[in-house]
């Protein structure tokens, strides 16, 4: 544990560098880490090795949140594909003070499964996913900035998702809910600045999908982005990930109480629900963590003449595929993850070739960029 201890140490030490560097600098600066978990910090902070341990998992919301605000968009919200939601929520949560100009805020973007709960705070106590990074003196100083979190377009954690209802009758979008973009969700966390009177954000920072959207920002709107940290993140989708993403749709909507979507009156398609959550837990973690955190280990008592579970692995994997049951909501996944498959800051260039260079070349603020 004193290894994970440092490795979490220097990778928030990293952040809040980045985030309190010279709010002038002219010259984008660009930095990198590599690598696995240990290995990430090691590269930047010197020659300490860290080896993969068993790592603390972060606190999700379970069943019904508490305590978060919500922005209510009363307009049309178009998007990127040409669909339309006639009207959209904005869950958030907020820590820190906004200072009188308003330009000390840090824009928080969440993963795919996560709430707006972030932290704990007065109005739920409960820890949150990055409790470990957000306060002061922490990676996201709180006694500087004022943190950010909105819960993702499409979620089911307060902002306006397949399990909301529908502005015309009432009951749950469904298979009705409208296909959308990366860069959707990233406008509808702008248009939740604009109601808080913020013009422009101190950082972005993310991870995972979180990630992908910190990159988009600082693409999308460069005047409105001081600089951003991707964790985890990508500029465009890698295929492996699209699989991976595809066999964890194709477990939930082969499940035979799926129903097409609209399952909210009935049962909930839970296996394929569970099934989703233990592939997409797979990708979570390096083999080399999962060796040293596992390896061909049997928990006590195993039976190795049945066809049960037998392996220590197996038993954490449905353990974690059992978070999601009514917690997360299954269409949720289904439609955030189209999402992150379709996603690219690709541009066309001089040429009218899809380029990432031309897709990026507003991103000009600071940045530091965390691959794990």
């Amino acid at each position: 544990m004193a290894a994970v201890r440092s490795t979490r140490w220097a990778v928030c030490r990293a952040i809040r560098r980045t985030c309190a560097c010279d709010r002038q600098q002219r010259q984008p600066r660009v930095v990198l880490l590599q690598g696995s978990v240990g290995n990430v910090a090691a590269q930047h902070w010197g020659n300490r090795r860290f080896a993969a341990t068993a790592e603390k998992e972060p606190s999700y919301a379970t069943g019904k949140l508490s305590g978060y605000q919500v922005f209510h968009c009363n307009k049309p919200f178009k998007l990127h594909n040409g669909g339309v939601l006639p009207e959209m929520t904005v869950a958030y949560e907020t820590w820190g003070v906004l200072n009188a100009n308003k330009d000390n805020a840090i824009l928080l973007h969440c993963g795919m499964s996560a709430s707006s709960h972030a932290c704990s705070n007065e109005n739920n106590p409960a820890r949150g996913w990055w409790e470990d990074f957000i306060g002061p003196g922490k990676a996201l100083d709180t006694s500087i900035f004022c943190v950010i979190c909105p819960n993702n377009l499409g979620g089911c954690f307060g902002s306006t998702g397949p399990s909301s209802p529908h502005p015309e009758d009432g009951k749950p979008w469904g298979s009705r809910f409208p296909r959308f973009d990366v860069v959707d969700q990233v406008r509808s966390q702008f248009l939740l600045l604009d109601h808080l009177g913020i013009e422009r954000v101190h950082a972005c920072v993310g991870a995972s999908l979180g990630g992908m959207q910190s990159v988009c920002a600082a693409a999308t709107f460069p005047s409105r982005v001081g600089k951003f940290i991707s964790i985890s993140g990508c500029a465009k989708s890698f295929p492996g990930s699209i699989a991976f993403r595809h066999a964890q749709r194709h477990a939930i909507m082969s499940d035979p109480n799926f129903n097409g979507g609209d399952y909210y009156d009935a049962e909930l398609p839970e296996a394929g629900l569970r099934l989703a959550r233990q592939i997409g837990t797979i990708t979570y973690r390096s083999g080399q963590e999962w060796q040293d955190r596992f390896g061909q280990s049997k928990f006590p008592g195993a039976d190795s003449l049945s066809l049960k579970e037998e392996f220590v692995i197996e038993r954490y994997l449905v353990h974690q595929g059992g978070k999601w049951v009514n917690n997360y909501d299954p269409n949720s996944m289904i439609w955030i993850s189209k999402a992150q498959d379709n996603f690219t800051m690709e541009k066309p260039d001089k040429d009218g070739k899809p380029s990432l260079i031309a897709g990026l070349e507003e991103a000009m603020q600071p940045a530091l960029v965390i691959g794990v």
